[in-house]
């Protein structure tokens, strides 16, 4: 082939296939002493309605196995160009940040090169006893939650330079979401961003800028090449078309020649495995017979003790040092393990896990051991594999996710190792990842057996972070349970909840507020300001309040009709949810509910146990704020006044399931509470216990405070709330001429007896089913994220709850409705014509409908479709 540059290749580009077929063409930067852009990267397809093309990395030693050598000299030599970049003062004062899963080894590799500064890497495995320092989302990917969990909470906290380091640069929204979130937290003047290729627009070139510029710092971007993906007109439904072309062929055993289809990304989405995904069908790499297990060979590695396994908790200067000096017997065990003349090697990492194998690799590599030495990793992402010469993904394995995933359950993949003709394959896992799963009939040593002469297994030790100091215990007037959390602060934490009347116009037994009062504190702003700043990343969501939503009389009136039409389905909804607590967690729970939306459920939850079983349940209410955890101290103080054991974390319902997420990462730092949510309606299918997991209205979603006890939604702001502080809200007392909180309550409430024999049917059937949660709204929501142009997940609020909420607080670009979605969408329909926001009937929607917050906001903007904000 000949490239634009005028080149000729010999090879065939690994990217021919797709570029003939949809005529995607890779565009040069400009720069001659960089590498061409297609010996860095070829294309495959996935099923994607919004881009169907993937860029696949030949030097990231993830989907492409390649020599260790090149794939750890592209990362140094990044490394080496910052350290020139930011001088040695600098980068001894600097932190390398690298993101999960895909750039973790590549991150590491660039700390080598800076050779003076740390390593950190994102992660999405909760660490118990290590606290969060940070988070953010990154929305392209197929497990978007990231985790900063240092060892030493101070590991960000200089104001030295802060190098992030992720493979592909396309858009820069993970990058603008990690800077967001940390300079909130510890501002700093410089930042470096590095990826092996820089693929941005102009369009995102001139965000970044503006978005340094709004910061105040300086940012740098370092790359081994940049340019451009063109695509011509059409090129999104010809590659759909080849998707569906291939994965059919694929599931349904058409025989085009060997291995021609070698899997496909159908049951991606949809949590289901064809015949070809799992081994059964034509064109996929099959696994061993049912009930066989691969024989395996142990290697005892001798690592280290105490030697960090990676980056995910900090990995120092000093331990580079030690690693080095380990590796050539860490490298001599595998030798002498694999015998004199091994052939080719593949050494196969696994997710996040990719710089101690890399190095292994490349130690291996270096001895001479082997006649040829390959690395590359298993990965998350379900991509279509084809085989053909001009193809990135000729062949891939699918096998279940053996580390118990934060996440939960699900399929895994390793591309281009069958077929590849490797003698032997040394897979290398942490500890957490050692499990029953890795040695199943389908799990990945078995995938492996039948594709190569010998399957090594290599066990590097998972890195457990020294426990933190215990500091002198706090004064307490009441007796504290053996379960109480260590605490990491020692000043004394407010000792009463605020109650109604004074704070809230629900009665004072119906909920204690963990809160403080911010009443008399302005803290409401403009819609349009406040998206704007959340947007710029200048602000986050919780430090100010929306201008309470006053609803028009035609809207009240909706409101009165939808709590009339669904009264009793909430009544049911609270009674099954109520009663499989009392079941299965404990007989005596403390409701605790997430402000503002779970409150509503609680009281109710809580009259049904007085009204079914004469229990009077101790309810209280905490804030919890994507992206900054649960309100610590309000943790400390139910510690101190319940067994944590007894706890029940409730909330209204659940979307994508960020907020579960949230929870069970905030809570690994404390002992004896169950982080999972307890939830009225559950349309995400994201936790295992629910009144329904249908999409319907709940009229307390259709208002603000004005049903949710007049209490505003929580702040959390550095100035306002101390470090012994309970977050804040304001109570509008003004606003009791329309509130209906204690209405809504008692209208749901009086429907209790007459769903009591459904209530016990239901109930029982759910305590005999399979209520595994399947994250489905989580994979709908990343598909909605990228089909409509949006790339951030944060910005696609799922639900009939959540969607009235973008249309009251925040600045809607328009709602998707499933289509013939009836009489639960009034208020929605109301609302969107109330601010001028288009609806749009699709079909195939999970949910009941979804609410696009719009992209990229400013005002004055427009959004992916042309057309300019209509905000009222």
């Amino acid at each position: 082939m000949t490239t634009e540059r005028g080149k000729k290749i010999d090879t065939v580009w690994s990217g021919t296939w797709v570029a003939d077929r949809l005529g995607v063409r890779l565009q040069e930067g400009g720069d001659p002493a960089a590498p061409r852009l297609d010996a860095l990267l070829g294309l495959a397809l996935r099923r994607n309605p919004k881009r169907a093309h993937l860029l696949v990395s030949r030097v990231l030693g993830k989907h492409v196995p390649q020599s260790p050598e090149a794939v750890y000299g592209a990362g140094y030599g990044l490394g080496e160009r910052v350290r020139a970049l930011l001088g040695d003062g600098a980068a001894a004062a600097a932190v390398v940040l690298g993101y999960a899963e895909t750039a973790t080894g590549l991150g590491h590799c660039v700390a080598d090169g800076l050779a003076l500064a740390p390593y950190l890497h994102s992660t999405r495995r909760p660490v118990p006893g290590v606290e969060p320092a940070g988070g953010f989302e990154e929305a392209h990917s197929h497990a978007t939650s990231h985790l900063l969990l240092p060892e030493d909470p101070e590991l960000l906290a200089g104001g030295g330079p802060l190098v992030l380091v992720d493979d592909e640069f396309s858009t820069g929204n993970t990058v603008l979401n990690t800077i967001a979130d940390l300079h909130a937290r510890h501002p700093r003047g410089h930042y470096v961003v590095v990826a092996l290729v820089d693929m941005r627009s102009p369009a995102d070139r001139d965000r970044l800028t503006a978005f340094a510029e709004g910061l105040g710092a300086r940012i740098d971007l370092v790359a081994l090449a940049r340019g451009t993906v063109s695509l011509p007109e059409g090129v999104l439904a010809k590659g759909q078309a080849l998707v569906e072309e291939y994965e059919t062929r694929g599931a349904a055993g058409d025989a085009d020649g060997p291995a021609a289809v070698a899997g496909s990304v159908a049951g991606a989405a949809s949590g289901s495995r064809s015949a070809a995904e799992s081994g059964a069908g034509f064109g996929s790499v099959a696994g061993p017979a049912a009930g066989s297990v691969a024989a395996v060979e142990r290697v005892a590695l001798g690592w280290p003790g105490g030697l960090p396994d990676g980056g995910r908790h900090g990995f120092a200067p000093a331990d580079r040092d030690r690693l080095e000096a380990a590796l050539p017997a860490l490298a001599g065990r595998i030798a002498a393990a694999l015998g004199p003349e091994p052939g080719r090697v593949l050494v196969l990492g696994n997710e996040e896990l990719m710089y101690a194998p890399l190095r292994l690799a490349r130690a291996l590599e270096e001895s001479g051991a082997a006649r040829e030495v390959r690395f590359s990793t298993t990965t998350r992402s379900p991509v279509l594999a084809v085989d053909d010469p001009g193809y990135a993904i000729r062949t891939r394995l699918v096998f279940p996710a053996h580390d118990d995933p934060a996440d939960g359950p699900g399929d895994r993949y390793a591309y281009n190792v069958a077929g590849a003709g490797f003698d032997a394959v040394v897979a290398v896992v942490d500890g957490a990842g050692d499990t029953a799963a890795l040695h199943a009939p389908d799990g990945l040593l078995a995938r492996l057996a039948p594709h190569t002469g010998r399957v090594l297994l290599a066990v590097v030790p998972s890195y457990e972070p020294a426990p933190a100091p215990v500091p002198a215990p706090v004064p307490a007037p009441v007796s504290v349970p053996a379960t109480v959390p260590v605490l990491d602060r020692q000043e004394p934490i407010m000792s009463e909840p605020l109650r109604g009347p004074a704070f809230s116009s629900y009665a004072p037994e119906d909920v204690g507020w963990l809160l403080q009062d911010f009443s008399d504190v302005e803290l409401e702003a403009p819609t349009e300001e406040r998206e704007e700043a959340i947007q710029a990343g200048g602000a986050h969501y919780a430090e100010s309040l929306p201008v309470e939503y006053q609803p028009s009389p035609a809207y009240q009136e909706l409101y009165q009709s939808a709590l009339t039409a669904s009264a009793a389905r909430i009544a049911r909804a609270v009674g099954t949810v109520t009663e499989t607590v009392l079941a299965e967690r404990t007989p005596s729970p403390v409701l605790v509910s997430l402000a503002r939306a779970g409150t509503p459920v609680g009281v109710l939850m809580r009259r049904w146990a007085w009204a079914r079983h004469g229990l009077d349940l101790p309810h209280y209410a905490v804030s919890i704020v994507r992206g900054r955890g649960i309100d610590t101290n309000a943790l400390r103080w139910l510690a101190a006044h319940h067994d944590p054991a007894d706890i029940v974390f409730v909330d209204g319902w659940t979307g994508k399931g960020a907020i579960t997420r949230e929870l069970a990462a905030a809570l690994t730092a404390f002992e004896g509470f169950d982080p999972e949510i307890v939830v009225l309606a559950d349309p995400g299918s994201c936790v295992t216990t629910y009144g329904t997991r249908e999409d319907f209205l709940i009229p307390s979603a259709c208002l603000n405070s004005t049903v949710s006890g007049l209490v505003s939604r929580t702040v959390l702001r550095s100035d306002l709330v101390g470090p012994a502080d309970f977050h804040g809200a304001k109570f509008y007392r003004e606003l009791a001429g329309a509130d209906v909180s204690v209405g809504f309550v008692d209208t749901v409430a009086a429907h209790f007896d007459e769903v009591a024999e459904a209530v016990d049917a239901e109930v029982k059937e759910l305590l005999a089913a399979d209520r595994a949660p399947t994250w489905e709204g989580w994979a709908a929501v990343e598909r909605i994220s990228e089909e409509y142009g949006i790339h951030d997940v944060n910005l696609v609020k799922p639900g009939v709850g959540e969607t009235t909420r973008v249309l009251l607080r925040r600045v809607p670009w328009k709602i998707l409705a499933q289509r013939g979605a009836g009489a639960d969408l009034d208020h929605v329909r109301l609302l969107a014509e109330q601010r001028g926001v288009p609806v749009e009937e699709v079909d195939g929607l999970p949910y009941t409908c979804v609410g696009l917050i719009h992209p990229r906001f400013t005002r004055g903007a427009t959004g992916a479709d042309g057309k300019a904000v209509a905000s009222k």
